[in-house]
């Protein structure tokens, strides 16, 4: 491990997760903004529900680690919320199942530490035009519907009330802007640089918020080596240095 050791923050999901560095995603602008402050490890999964999640959770997330996340990001639910095959295969999970593997997920990662602070994501909606304009070539038939999505979206809260963590309702997120089935979507299922920005909004919501005897908001976190240096840019007065220790390339987006 590199060192000095920052924070680590961990985003723990499937496609989601996955591709959030993607196309300015929500993964790649946290990243941005907690640079000198934070790592951000991505342990995203194409394709994966919550079954395949609860198999691997002791090998991610090891309880004799030295080092444990100091947050952690849970998504799942989008793929479990499939409709079931005939056959049997496929990601689908039913709803029961689900809410019991999320509850499971939920105690496992707060036994990591006492310190540790956890996020879970709800299911986003979908666009079922665009997947089927988009993706029916490699899934073939439409198997999602954004009331699945909805249903287990609704489920995850619950179990988070229940657990006492903090969430994030997506699939009323995204649909506060009108535009949303236009905008949101790279291709009716994964997000855009436009619905990113609404899941680290949201994301920034909950950190300045809560009640954390450690705040894990970016603009209260210090800045690593932020000491002024005479190796600093020179100024415009040609006298003295400038510590751009702190500049962050993403302040316009106007997170808070």
């Amino acid at each position: 491990m590199v060192g000095p050791v920052r924070p680590q923050f961990v985003l723990f999901g499937s496609s989601i997760v996955q591709l959030s560095y993607n196309d300015e995603g929500w993964g790649s602008i946290l990243t941005n903004l907690y640079a000198r402050k934070a790592d951000i490890i991505l342990r995203g999964y194409c394709g994966w529900n919550s079954r395949r999640a609860l198999q691997v959770l002791d090998e991610i997330f090891p309880k004799d680690a030295i080092v444990q996340p100091s947050l952690i990001i849970v998504y799942f639910g989008g793929n479990d919320s499939i409709h079931a095959h005939p056959s049997g295969l496929g990601p689908h999970v039913p709803l029961q199942e689900y809410i019991e593997n999320m509850r499971k997920i939920c105690v496992h990662l707060k036994s990591l530490s006492k310190t540790a602070r956890i996020i879970f994501l709800s299911s986003p909606p979908i666009n079922e035009a665009q997947i089927r304009l988009t993706l029916s070539n490699q899934l073939g038939p439409l198997r999602r519907s954004n009331e699945s999505c909805r249903i287990y979206s609704e489920a995850c809260l619950k179990v988070c009330r229940e657990m006492k963590v903090k969430a994030i309702d997506l699939w009323s997120a995204l649909q506060q802007r009108d535009d949303w089935l236009d905008v949101c979507f790279t291709d009716g299922i994964h997000l855009s640089s436009e619905g990113s920005k609404i899941v680290v909004k949201e994301i920034m919501k909950v950190l300045r918020e809560a009640e954390w005897e450690t705040s894990l908001h970016w603009k209260s976190m210090p800045i690593e080596f932020a000491e002024d240096s005479p190796y600093d840019p020179i100024g415009v007065d040609e006298k003295s240095t400038v510590n751009v220790s702190n500049w962050n390339f993403q302040e316009d987006f106007q997170w808070d």
